[in-house]
This record gives C-alpha cells, sequence and structure tokens, in this order.
C-alpha cells in the first residue's frame, strides 16, 4: 500500500488485453443497476403517495422507502468489499446480478397482490444488492483499464450511473402508470431487464482473485474501524475519503432541500418538481464526464478545486432571494457539473491507492462512510429548516463544499497534478 503523502506510486500493471470491450459491459451493468434501483424504489414510492392514506402515515412510508435502500449499505458494505477481495470481482458482480433476477421476481409477486410490506421488502433486498455490488465494481476498474484511463473511466462511470438513476426514475413512473391496473407485468419488466444485466456482468473480464487467503469479515463495524485507521495511514487516500464522504453529504442536502425549495417557493407541480432533480443528474454527468477528459492520464487535483469553486458559486446564486426560475434552473445545472468535476479525482485516489489485495476493502468503507454522510445530511436537514430558509442553504452548501475543496487541494499544494503511472501524484 502507498503510504505517507504517496508522492511516489509503485503499483504497475498491463492492461488486460481487450480492455475496452470489458470496460464498456461494465459500464451497462452499472447503468443497468442505476436504473433498476431507482425504477424500482420510485415505482413503490409512487404506488404509496396514490394510496389513500393520511398525509402522516404517507409521508412515512415514503421516508421509510428511502431508508430501506440506504441502510443496507451501511450494514453490507464491508461484506460486499471483503467479497471483492476474496473472489474474482467479476464473479462477485455475476453472483449478485443473478440474485437480482430472484429479487425482482419477488417483487413481481408483490406488486401483484398489491402488497406494500413486500413491496418494501423487495426494495430493501435491492438495496443488499446494491452494497454487495458497489465495492467490485469500483474496485474492479483499476484491474480492467490501463492506469493511465482510470480518471476517464471514473468520468464514464459517473455519467452512466447519474444517466441510471435520472432514466430509472422517470422508468418507475412510466411503469407505476401503464401498469397499474396489472402491476404485476412491471415487475416482469423489471425482471427482463436484470436478466440484460446479468447477461452484460458475465461479459466483463474475468479477473483473479485479489487476496484469496483474505479471512471473512462479517462485522460491519469492527471491519470499518480497522479501514479507518489502515486509511488514516495514507494522508492522501485519507483525504479522499473525507472528500467523497463531503460529497455525499452535500448532495443530500441539496437534494433533500431543492424538493422543498420547489415546492414551497417555486411551487412547482410533482412533474416540474421531478424536472429539477434531472436538471442536477443530467448537471453532474457532464461534469463527471468532463473531468474523466480532461484529467486522461493524471488523477487531476484541480478539477477538485475548481469543481468546489463552481459549487460555491452556483449555489450562492440560487441562494438569492427571488431568483428566477431560469437562472435558478441555469445555476442548478452548473452545480451539477461542478459536482462531477469534484468527486471523479477523489474516486480515481481510492481506486488507485490501495494495495491490489485491500482495494475492495476500501470500497467497502468508504460506502459505508458516504451513505453515514446522506443519514447525517438528513438530519441536519431537519435542523436547519428550523434556524433559515431554503434559500440559505443552498448557499450554505456553497460553503461546505468549498471549504472541502480547499482542505483537499491544500495537502496537495506542493503540486498541481501527476502521472498515475508515472513517478508522482498531486
Amino acid at each position: 500500500m502507498n503510504t505517507g503523502t504517496g508522492a511516489q506510486l509503485v503499483e504497475t500493471k498491463k492492461p488486460i488485453l481487450g480492455w475496452m470491450r470489458g470496460f464498456w459491459f461494465l459500464m451497462g451493468t452499472q447503468f443497468q443497476n442505476a436504473f433498476s434501483d431507482n425504477a424500482l424504489k420510485n415505482l413503490v414510492i409512487l404506488l404509496v403517495l396514490a394510496q389513500p392514506r393520511s398525509e402522516g402515515e404517507r409521508d412515512t412510508l415514503v421516508s421509510l422507502a428511502g431508508a430501506l435502500f440506504s441502510f443496507p449499505f451501511i450494514l453490507f458494505s464491508m461484506l460486499g468489499g471483503w467479497l471483492a477481495d476474496r473472489f474474482s470481482k467479476q464473479c462477485v458482480m455475476v453472483g449478485v446480478k443473478g440474485a437480482e433476477i430472484g429479487i425482482m421476481l419477488f417483487a413481481a409477486f408483490a406488486l401483484f397482490f398489491h402488497h406494500t410490506a413486500l413491496q418494501l421488502g423487495a426494495v430493501f433486498l435491492m438495496g443488499c444488492h446494491s452494497a454487495l455490488f458497489g465495492p467490485s465494481k469500483y474496485a474492479v476498474l483499476p484491474e480492467i483499464l490501463p492506469l493511465e484511463r482510470l480518471s476517464w473511466g471514473n468520468g464514464i462511470l459517473e455519467l452512466l450511473t447519474f444517466s441510471g438513476i435520472l432514466l430509472g426514475t422517470v422508468a418507475g413512473g412510466f411503469l407505476a402508470s401503464s401498469f397499474r391496473e396489472n402491476l404485476g407485468f412491471a415487475g416482469v419488466v423489471l425482471t427482463l431487464i436484470a436478466l440484460f444485466g446479468l447477461g452484460m456482468a458475465r461479459q466483463i473480464p474475468r479477473v483473479p482473485a485479489a487476496n484469496p487467503a483474505c479471512g471473512m469479515r462479517i462485522n460491519p463495524f469492527t471491519d470499518l474501524w480497522r479501514e479507518i485507521v489502515r486509511m488514516r495511514l495514507d494522508g492522501e487516500l485519507w483525504r479522499a475519503n473525507l472528500g467523497n464522504v463531503g460529497f455525499f453529504f452535500i448532495a443530500a442536502l441539496v437534494q433533500m432541500n431543492l424538493v422543498l425549495f420547489a415546492h414551497d417557493i417555486l411551487q412547482l407541480n410533482e412533474t416540474r418538481n421531478a424536472l429539477l432533480s434531472a436538471a442536477l443528474a443530467v448537471g453532474i454527468g457532464i461534469g463527471s464526464l468532463a473531468a474523466g477528459m480532461l484529467s486522461r492520464g493524471k488523477i487531476e487535483y484541480r478539477m477538485v478545486l475548481a469543481g468546489a469553486g463552481t459549487m460555491f458559486l452556483s449555489a450562492m446564486w440560487m441562494g438569492v432571494n427571488g431568483v428566477s426560475l431560469f437562472l435558478f434552473v441555469t445555476h442548478l445545472v452548473l452545480l451539477g457539473v461542478g459536482a462531477g468535476c469534484f468527486i471523479v479525482p477523489l474516486t480515481a485516489v481510492l481506486q488507485h491507492r490501495p494495495a491490489p489485495e485491500l482495494k475492495g476493502a476500501t470500497q467497502g468503507a468508504a460506502s459505508v462512510m458516504s451513505f453515514v454522510g446522506i443519514l447525517a445530511a438528513s438530519g441536519l436537514q431537519r435542523v436547519l429548516r428550523m434556524v433559515m430558509t431554503s434559500e440559505k442553504i443552498f448557499s450554505l452548501c456553497g460553503c461546505m463544499a468549498l471549504l472541502i475543496g480547499a482542505y483537499i487541494f491544500w495537502g496537495r499544494r506542493d503540486s498541481f497534478a501527476g502521472k498515475i503511472n508515472g513517478e508522482s501524484v498531486s
């Protein structure tokens, strides 16, 4: 493992023969994963909203759906990291995608019988599925790609992830309206999509197990603490991890505040409200792709600072009282662009810095901590709403982004960029 400030990189590797084909099958699998997750979750939420319930019961069930999908990432991401280290990451992804077919068949059963509790159970199982899938997905990238293409690959990955989230959310609404009288067919459609995902996962290159002698890790809390201690020995890895947590904390806070701002201040209906979230997702996808292409062959820390600065300026404009809808949407997209530039270099650091046999464990720990950040944002949102307006919350998010970006960049202030496969990293 690289230690200290990480100025020297000793890891070298030859790219897998035909890596481009395997990379695009991995991207297709990830797109399908993000699409299916959000299609099922949004479908269940819309079905809950359509039922004759009290407002309090409705809001509780909607919040429960989000929590049931998120909580498995805290419980099972470390297990996913162990699987990624202990076995071939491709085999893990194929196994998880196979399990998704069973989950979607269960969802089809729950939808056919209009059973809300079972539908929420299916959402929970998809959260478990994605928690186990995530570490292998991220940790396999450095094993498939030539090192100089790692930032580029992460840009594509983030673009397709947010595209999948966006289209999956829209698809959930389409399934809810198109199969209102025959909801079981919606589950069948999701099952067929899962079958397609399994077929793509089988085409990902089968890399060897990174650490086949790794002992089983089943306690998520002690495993997480061990990984935190290990990451703190590598200052660069630790800063990237904190930046990753900060990104998801701010993203969750912005997204929750955006829904309330659109309803209370802009007075938009549900469809136009959802389009604002879509605009943010599009911006993140564009920023991720741009960062990946501009950082080709490098881990480009200037992108972190540029992204943080863009987020700060955009959020400050969004926080102006009486801002027009056009200007608000424009700066919302720019906020997403800044966020994409911010996260791509940090993701590349988290993938590249750990030793090969520890990449899965690192990704598992990073996933757990990012969802802790999301849950913390949920709690803070309630408190902030008591003491400041929605506009000021946007401004606060921009200030936090700038501070986090400055902290990360300050740790590498002696240089600006370094080659992944060369002598130095900045």
